[in-house]
């Protein structure tokens, strides 16, 4: 999560959970994490909480899900076609992608 994204969550660093973790980006460049936030993520009908490493880097998305991340939740992701296939309960539930964000509540740890 770019700490940008973090911020407009009316998060702050008291709030993160420090860290030693170091990533690496699609380039190659290694940076340390700011620290960890879990929040409560809502996609579609599911809210599961996921835990995130803030960094200080610009992205072109708000979030990144990792690989675990999919695989624990059982979605498939289609960058192709900008949406998450998930299945909740016995049903599957398509989300589409979507440009911008929104924040239920600044106070929440909740966001879709």
């Amino acid at each position: 999560m770019p700490y940008v994204m973090y911020h407009k969550l009316g998060k702050g660093d008291q709030d993160l959970t420090k860290t030693d973790m170091m990533l690496k980006d699609f380039e190659g460049n290694v940076s340390p994490a700011k620290g960890v936030v879990c929040v409560e993520l809502t996609i579609g009908n599911k809210t599961m909480p996921t835990t995130f490493f803030v960094i200080n880097g610009k992205g072109a998305y708000n979030l990144l899900l990792g690989r675990d991340w999919i695989h624990a939740n059982c979605c498939i992701p289609s960058i192709m076609h900008q949406c998450l296939v998930q299945w909740v309960g016995d049903k599957i539930e398509v989300v589409l992608g979507d440009s911008s964000y929104n924040i239920a509540s600044a106070e929440s740890d909740t966001y879709e």
